[in-house]
């Protein structure tokens, strides 16, 4: 039976996540097209030394969490980033105490500059550094900015929003509760604007209290709070998608997909799949279809979105075992392509499930459990960018073939654990130690 059938009372999840555009933005994670750009004119080869080296800033700790950037005339282009420091870290070890470790965002100018940064102390007791937790560390989620304000999630140390000054507006506790695995927080807040219920940020907090919060991105007032024991192990960051005119969520839990009324909060339809344990991966929308994958072992389905109720038997149009176990796909032209942990890229047929090709990328390891790739893969008009985290980031053709087009490197010291971004013909890397714009 479906968790979900003996949590009817308790699912008003409205995880409303449409995405805000300024200009050429990058305003959350995985932007506002599930990790893809028309662009073409991103570089194609790079290195240390190189003119395509815009500019780097030296990071003052670590951090798994992907750059967003918001382009404005006005006020100037900001990159916002957030890392951790004092705890958890290579250099520190789990000797350290844990009442050092203090959270970060970082806002830098289109030059590079620092421009203000905020650093928010751990609330304790907060998790050891330790299993899991050593492979993505305490800064994984992403920040996220709605234009006027910037907001970030640290996990037990709760929800923040600032100006774009850096002034704090507001914050909010969404618990500091830990799960058996202690694996931390991952999801990134995502910010919506919802048709006579106003302006929301909203962040799936599965690890922190089992439930979904939503508040005013103007006032801090929460709107509203779920909680489902079906959200334990889910660390996806929804998306959205528009379904017989009406938004819905659409978020990947174990064994399950929910589609979620963005107006109401209801649960309208959920579909079971195979997804077996922690779901990270957040899903792929294209057309009327959420692809998703992840689990351990892993699997991957084809979820035709909308219906009422348990939509398994009419919905679901494929299941496969092509699966990732942290990082999303992409889609293109009636393809799936994506990155394995374990350093392998793979095609497959959007339409049946069936793996097309799939070629290693890179077997070099990294981490406390030897992941080769912990970051999710950029589609930028026909080119694939997939970051290693030690062997650099390979540029791949979008197509059956998986060409490598060219592998580029970096001399630094630390891992390469985030998802890469692309804005107006650059692209921004993060490492433990640094941020990169690279193109022009």
């Amino acid at each position: 039976m479906s968790p979900l059938r003996s949590l009817a009372s308790l699912l008003a999840l409205a995880v409303l996540a449409a995405p805000v555009s300024a200009g050429e933005s990058w305003t959350q994670f995985l932007g506002t097209a599930s990790n893809a750009t028309e662009a073409g004119d991103l570089p194609l080869e790079w290195s240390s030394d190189s003119d395509a080296i815009v500019w780097t800033a030296a990071l003052p700790g670590p951090g798994s969490s992907s750059p967003v950037v918001l382009r404005d005339a006005a006020a100037g282009d900001r990159v916002f980033l957030t890392c951790y420091t004092g705890y958890g870290t290579e250099a520190v070890g789990v000797l350290a105490d844990k009442n050092d470790l203090v959270r970060h965002l970082l806002c830098f100018s289109a030059e590079g500059e620092e421009l203000w940064r905020k650093s928010v102390p751990a609330r304790q007791p907060e998790d050891d550094y330790n299993g899991f937790l050593r492979e993505h560390g305490y800064a994984t989620n992403s920040p996220a900015t709605d234009g006027q304000r910037v907001f970030v999630f640290h996990g037990k140390s709760g929800l923040f929003a600032y100006d774009l000054d850096g002034t704090e507006l507001w914050s909010a506790d969404l618990g500091q509760e830990s799960t058996q695995r202690q694996w931390g927080s991952a999801a990134s807040p995502v910010v919506v604007d919802v048709p006579d219920v106003g302006p929301l940020v909203v962040v799936n907090a599965a690890e922190e209290s089992a439930a979904v919060y939503a508040f005013h991105r103007e006032t801090g007032e929460q709107v509203w709070k779920a909680e489902a024991a079906g959200l334990t192990q889910s660390y996806a960051t929804p998306r959205v998608a528009e379904v017989d005119g009406r938004l819905q969520l659409i978020l990947p839990v174990p064994g399950e997909v929910w589609g979620l009324a963005a107006d109401t909060g209801k649960l309208l339809w959920y579909a079971e799949v195979p997804l077996p344990g922690n779901t990270s991966p957040s899903a792929t929308i294209h057309e009327g279809v959420a692809y998703v994958v992840g689990g351990r072992p892993g699997g991957a389905a084809a979820v035709k979105l909308g219906g009422k109720g348990d939509v398994t038997e009419t919905n679901v149009l494929w299941t496969g075992s092509a699966t990732s176990y942290v990082p999303s796909p992409v889609y293109k032209d009636g393809k799936l392509f994506m990155v394995t942990d374990k350093g392998i890229a793979a095609v497959v047929d959007a339409e049946t499930g069936e793996r097309i090709n799939q070629t290693r990328l890179s077997a070099g390891g990294g981490g406390f459990r030897g992941f080769v790739m912990y970051a999710s893969v950029l589609l930028a008009g026909d080119r694939l960018y997939a970051v290693t985290r030690n062997d650099g980031t390979f540029v791949l053709s979008a197509n059956d073939s998986l060409e490598t087009l060219k592998q580029n490197t970096l001399e630094d010291e630390g891992q390469f654990n985030a998802t890469p971004v692309a804005v107006e013909g650059r692209l921004y890397l993060r490492s433990d130690t640094t941020l990169y714009a690279i193109g022009r």
